[in-house]
């Protein structure tokens, strides 16, 4: 007797452990799945492409780490076209698609308010193939020496003009997952209106060039530029003093002749003597 009470102990703490079981489990049976559907990629879609119904699927997501702005219902997807490459199995959000109506191709990945310019580059200017689609640059104009209006001689200099200009595509691919440097002849920027203003006037002025920097770096360039007196470390030249004009040669003026008197006009007549008195008379 004194030995079955143990066990009895133990089969009891068997049954009520075993109905608990029963129970979460009929109870998380009744509550289905726990989650959303959301639409993701099925495939590699890339830049400017057109969604088809079979380019995207709906798959479960947490409920509780749903991404912002994704899509649960693919229909209003049909015809839509993206503004940027969504990998396979990522989520199809609002962000990354043009407006509806959007034709498609470069043009859908120039966000609004923006521009899209393409500067010719080389192997050089081009950071030697390392500006690639995606990565953000600035832009540096070099400007040699010319005379001034004044007669005095600019000075060359170098400045960087434009910061965070976002590359949109290098010679006719705007494909971002190519991250091996390829040397082009052509770059298209993302740029506002008055940048692109900019950037038009210093090409025509001057020789451009690309600055890759980091992606993550908010910090603008405060600089006054680069001229030969600040690379060499030499003094800041004088200006020379422009030559005072010649003074302008006076004319001298003939000098005014008196005007002629009038001629006096004579009449003829006869003298008349009466007396004493003498008076000319006119003949009429």
């Amino acid at each position: 007797m004194r030995n079955s009470r143990p066990l009895l102990i133990i089969g009891v703490a068997l049954f009520l452990a075993l109905a608990a079981v029963l129970v979460a489990a009929k109870w998380m049976g009744e509550q289905g799945p726990a989650g959303t559907r959301v639409a993701v990629a099925a495939a590699d879609i890339g830049q400017g492409s057109r969604l088809e119904a079979a380019s995207v699927q709906l798959v479960d997501w947490p409920s509780g780490s749903v991404p912002p702005g994704a899509v649960t219902d693919p229909k209003p997807l049909a015809e839509r076209v993206t503004r940027t490459d969504i990998a396979k199995g990522e989520p199809v959000l609002e962000s990354k698609l043009a407006p509806p109506g959007t034709t498609g191709g470069l043009s859908a990945a120039v966000a609004t308010g923006k521009r899209a310019m393409t500067v010719r580059v080389n192997d050089v200017v081009g950071v030697a193939g390392f500006a690639l689609p995606g990565n953000d640059v600035d832009i540096l104009v070099s400007m040699q020496g010319s005379a001034g209006d004044n007669g005095n001689a600019e000075q060359p200099i170098s400045k960087i003009v434009l910061e965070r200009i976002l590359v949109l595509a290098v010679a006719q691919e705007s494909n971002r997952d190519d991250t091996k440097p390829r040397v082009v002849n052509a770059v298209t920027l993302e740029l506002a209106p008055d940048q692109v203003e900019k950037l038009d006037l210093a090409r025509s002025v001057g020789s451009l060039s690309l600055v890759l920097r980091n992606q993550v770096d908010p910090q603008p360039a405060n600089t006054g530029g680069a001229t030969r007196e600040s690379v060499l470390g030499l003094p800041p030249l004088k200006p020379a003093r422009a030559a005072a004009p010649a003074p302008a040669p006076v004319r001298a003026e003939a000098p005014q002749r008196a005007a002629a008197p009038a001629p006096v006009r004579r009449t003829e007549g006869v003298l008349v003597i009466r007396g004493l008195d003498a008076a000319p008379q006119a003949i009429q």
